[in-house]
């Protein structure tokens, strides 16, 4: 597997080669465009000059002498001959007649217009361009001007330079490599660090964190590792506290299960005395299989993937059937149940997930409720949602402890849920059922003054 480093070199040397080969092109068509093709007219408008001293009639050897003597001060080679053949006095190489003038050629040069031609000549050992232009009388092609100049090769155009440019390229490629070998090594350092954290974290190490020093992508690739190492770390210590906080719940009950059964078989305990025993077994069994089955719940719904069904309930008489199931457990402290609430409203929720919710939090209410007080529990219209309040007057919750109060075996009063057998998973149960029921919780507390639990469900659309 490439690393990103040989990656980004790759890409660098494509690129290189890119441009080089651009600038082949380029520096090609430049020669052609600029130095043939200047040549090229440049010929052209001395050969328009020498025409202008043509009249009609032969071409007369004054003519041609004259200009023969033009030609010894130019630097192009320039001849007047009465015909082509002629030229083979004049130039130091061959020439084809037929190629140079064949019919077309003729048609160009007795309609009075130029002819260009550009070929390789091996005495030269370069391209050699030509300009053949008429001189025309009367429909009749009396003579013509031929005027031809070898073209340099680039490596002579630049022969005094050659030496810097490739000096310059070097020093060039030099400073570039620097550059791009403290670039690459600059991009990479933060991803290397991350290579190292991530197999930091992979060997259990949660505390690491990479140092975040830009705001690029790495930047926030290194956020967001840092916010999921975070996260991560977090998971850990609640696991590791949770599998600490149910092995501890686990295993007082189980203890007292164990003990009192091994007194009864050891025959420790007198018989006037086991069923006081068996009855205690049997409470701290059935606090196992509370706690037990609250622990399956809530895994349940957290690993639950799919939204469970809603439909429409009477919100009245679910409240007063739970009311109805509650009242025996709360005339049992001297508590009253008061309730309050409005027949015509109609949530759309689950009627099991929403009973165990009002159940949960009325029975917390009457846990820690003053003897002979009033548990008050309202549902009412608001904002088109159903709002619905249990209020009691009783021990209340210190502000401190609110924030956690559905955090999973948290307790305000560790002594008092030992002894009345809460598990500190009920508000956390709560909590799970009303995010499936798409509803909200908010609890409010005022230390010896009692506590009011609020819960905002979306009521039935019309």
């Amino acid at each position: 597997m490439k690393k990103i480093a040989t990656r980004i070199w790759l890409l660098i040397f494509t690129f290189l080669m890119i441009t080089i080969v651009f600038m082949y092109v380029l520096t090609d068509y430049l020669y052609e465009q600029l130095y043939v093709e200047d040549t090229a007219s440049t010929m052209i408008e001395v050969g328009t000059k020498l025409q202008t001293k043509y009249v009609d009639g032969p071409v007369t050897d004054e003519l041609i002498t004259d200009i023969e003597t033009y030609n010894d001060y130019s630097n192009l080679n320039i001849f007047a001959v009465r015909n082509p053949r002629e030229l083979s006095a004049c130039v130091p190489f061959d020439i084809d007649y037929e190629t140079l003038i064949g019919p077309e050629e003729r048609k160009q040069l007795l309609a009075g217009k130029s002819v260009q031609k550009i070929g390789y000549e091996p005495r030269f050992d370069r391209q050699l361009i030509s300009v053949v232009l008429p001189l025309v009388d009367q429909n009749r092609l009396e003579g013509i001007i031929y005027i031809y100049f070898p073209l340099a090769k680039i490596s002579e155009l630049a022969s005094q330079e050659v030496v810097l440019l490739f000096v310059s390229a070097f020093v060039f490629l030099l400073v570039m490599s620097f550059f791009v070998y403290k670039g690459i090594h600059h991009i990479m350092r933060p991803l290397n660090q991350l290579q190292i954290a991530v197999e930091h974290m992979s060997q259990g190490n949660y505390e690491t964190r990479v140092l975040v020093s830009s705001s690029d992508e790495i930047g926030k690739l290194s956020s967001a590792f840092n916010e999921m190492a975070e996260a991560i770390q977090r998971e850990d210590e609640a696991r590791k506290a949770f599998l600490a906080t149910v092995s501890h719940e686990l295993r007082t009950p189980i203890s007292y299960v164990k003990g009192y059964s091994e007194a009864i078989q050891n025959g420790f305990i007198a018989k006037d005395q086991q069923a006081e025993t068996i009855q205690l077994i049997v409470r701290e069994a059935n606090r196992m299989e509370r706690l037990t089955n609250e622990l399956l719940q809530l895994a349940r719904m957290e690993n639950e993937q799919k939204e469970i069904v809603l439909y429409p309930i009477p919100l009245a008489e679910t409240l007063r059937e739970v009311e109805q199931i509650l009242t025996h457990q709360a005339q049992k402290r001297g508590i009253s149940l008061q309730l309050t609430v409005d027949e015509a409203l109609i949530v759309e929720a689950d009627e099991v997930k929403l009973k165990q919710v009002f159940i949960n939090i009325i029975e917390n209410a009457i846990n820690y409720s003053y003897g002979q007080s009033t548990v008050e529990i309202s549902a009412v219209e608001k904002d088109g949602f159903a709002y619905i309040t249990v209020v009691d007057f009783g021990i209340g919750i210190p502000q401190e402890d609110l924030p956690h109060v559905t955090e999973r075996f948290y307790r305000v009063n560790k002594a008092r849920s030992r002894s009345d057998g809460g598990s500190g998973l009920g508000l956390s149960i709560v909590e799970q059922l009303l995010k499936q029921l798409q509803a909200k919780i908010v609890i409010e507390s005022e230390l010896e003054k009692g506590t009011k639990v609020s819960i905002t469900m979306p009521l039935m659309e019309e």
